[in-house]
């Protein structure tokens, strides 16, 4: 559990003090709480969870909880109120503008799955099973229930629910139906240039395995979106990594020429797709998800699936097999093969330490199961292009909010998950500046990452467009005089180190993974540094900038 405990939820971290099965993590800032328990849930799969008081301590939490309901990620948060019932010499307080009081209900019922205020102890348990229940079913998504101060202190006979009646809340059968699953089957069997596009879905469903089993079967490429990253291993010779509007250039080219979509768990976002009507074209499109709602709301489709994509994904490689043997190379593969080696010719060695050449070291170093976090910003995107993932659950991003600062608390929470896996922040300084009171947290809780702060100076993702696109007017992108980091890892009581070299860097790598304490790598990079490819706003994937 992350939070920081307030005057509305005193009773409860009073409770704490004697509990020895919660691990009660103290956090520094309410955001950061939601950001932690975030990167728990992606991490391991199962829920998260963050505390916050009332007022200002839960409208802190609401960019993580926001961010999370974005990216579909299951958090069970909980936060204080002031009192519902009348206190002595007093009526009761909600709906007073009493002191630290907010109608938090109200204001997070737009980013939660599900959003509730209890009034009485009774309400509780099965609230509290009810809140699991909603956030890592369906749609996985965050839940948030808000108890009043004068609630934690009453008492009951405590009785846990062994089951749960809930009126109104009927998440989508997981079976797809076998009429669709069919179609689509037939559809593959027909096309002569498919191509899969996975997304976050088949990470949330479990579903790498079955996704990479299909395509080997039918011998088609992989390309993912940004969070279905590590959705197949990205070094198989199917995978061409992610597409949008910060992709690989093959991945982009093959969508162009492709006369087929199978789309598993993604919502066609406008980072994804870029320009729709050119990112369809005349393709045919087979979308599988969970949520109904997805289906058909940015994109047309042909074949609806609604389902679980574990399970679409085995019941359509079921009947394909009935009727279809396992496919061998084909020209399709072979065009494949000759737009990946046209892409390899393009790139030339740049002097200076340059992020592509550094991430692609840094993934030699390190292990092929370390989790990899990344801010928001052009890190982000040097780490999706450049950075190979192999296995699910070990790249996390803030996908549809774009949240900077998330990676680094992301990370703290995904160590406490998975405390004997490697955890990797690759930062922007932007980005870490606005979370990096966490290393504290970090540091008292005994909880040790490794950041790489990719360092320009500047809000690069802006200033780079400003460069391109604003005639390189620089307006409130160049951050002046930040930090020593060093200085600022060592004033926390972590390790900081400055490196200027690709072998320093890969040095400094080595040992930040055998230490048991957060170390902070400094990497100066030039503020001129762009991220390439590109696709600019309002273009398509056949308007692809490489450099």
């Amino acid at each position: 559990m992350f939070g920081i405990s307030g005057g509305a939820v005193i009773p409860f971290f009073d409770e704490l003090y004697h509990e020895t099965e919660i691990r009660n993590i103290l956090v520094r800032h309410e955001q950061c709480a939601a950001h932690m328990a975030d990167g728990f849930a992606r991490a391991s799969g199962r829920p998260g969870v963050c505390v916050a008081t009332s007022g200002p301590g839960a409208t802190n939490l609401t960019t993580g909880i926001a961010n999370a309901y974005m990216d579909s990620i299951p958090v069970v948060a909980l936060t204080g109120q002031v009192s519902c019932r009348p206190v002595p010499g007093s009526s009761y307080l909600v709906g007073t503008d009493a002191f630290q009081e907010a109608d938090t209900v109200g204001i997070m019922t737009p980013v939660t799955k599900y959003c509730t205020q209890v009034r009485s102890a009774e309400e509780i348990p099965p609230t509290i099973k009810e809140a699991f229940h909603i956030a890592s079913t369906g749609r996985t998504g965050p839940v948030l229930i808000d108890i009043p101060v004068d609630t934690q202190r009453d008492e009951l006979d405590f009785n846990y629910p062994r089951n749960l009646d809930l009126r109104g809340y009927k998440p989508p059968q997981k079976t797809p139906h076998p009429l669709q699953i069919k179609k689509a089957a037939e559809m593959l069997k027909e096309a002569e240039r498919p191509m899969i596009l996975s997304g976050g879905g088949t990470i949330i469903s479990g579903a790498a395995k079955e996704l990479t089993e299909l395509a080997e079967f039918l011998m088609t490429p992989v390309t993912t979106s940004l969070m279905g990253k590590g959705s197949i291993p990205e070094d198989h010779p199917l995978s061409l990594g992610v597409i949008g509007m910060h992709g690989t250039t093959e991945g982009m080219r093959t969508t162009l020429e492709t006369d087929l979509i199978m789309a598993v768990g993604l919502r066609f976002s406008d980072r994804t797709t870029c320009k729709i009507p050119l990112f369809k074209r005349d393709a045919k499109i087979i979308h599988i998800d969970i949520d109904s709602a997805e289906i058909g709301k940015n994109i047309e489709t042909d074949i609806p699936i609604v389902a679980d994509a574990k399970m679409a994904l085995k019941a359509i490689y079921k009947e394909l097999s009935k009727t279809t043997s396992k496919r061998k190379k084909s020209a399709w593969y072979d065009r494949i093969e000759e737009l990946r080696q046209s892409v390899a010719e393009e790139k030339e060695e740049e002097e200076g330490l340059k992020v592509p050449r550094m991430l692609k070291e840094l993934r030699k170093i390190v292990p092929r199961d370390a989790i990899i976090c990344t801010e928001v910003g052009q890190n982000q995107s040097w780490t999706a292009i450049y950075f190979d993932i192999y296995k699910p659950r070990t790249f996390i991003t803030s996908g549809g909010l774009g949240t900077m600062g998330f990676g680094f608390p992301a990370a703290l929470g995904a160590k406490v998950a998975r405390p004997d896996t490697p955890v990797l922040d690759i930062a922007g300084d932007g980005s870490f500046n606005m979370t990096n009171q966490e290393l504290a947290t970090s540091n008292f809780h005994d909880i040790p990452v490794v950041v790489i702060i990719l360092n320009n100076r500047m809000l690069g993702m802006v200033a780079q467009w400003q460069r391109l696109f604003y005639g390189r007017r620089y307006s409130g992108v160049d951050l002046g005089t930040v930090p020593d980091f060093v200085k600022l890892a060592e004033s926390y009581g972590a390790h900081g180190t400055r490196v200027g070299s690709y072998k320093e860097v890969g040095k400094a790598v080595k040992e930040a993974l055998k230490s048991d304490t957060t170390t902070v790598i400094d990497v100066p990079i030039s503020m001129e540094d762009n991220v390439y490819p590109m696709v600019p706003a309002g273009k398509g994937f056949d308007e692809i900038v490489t450099g």
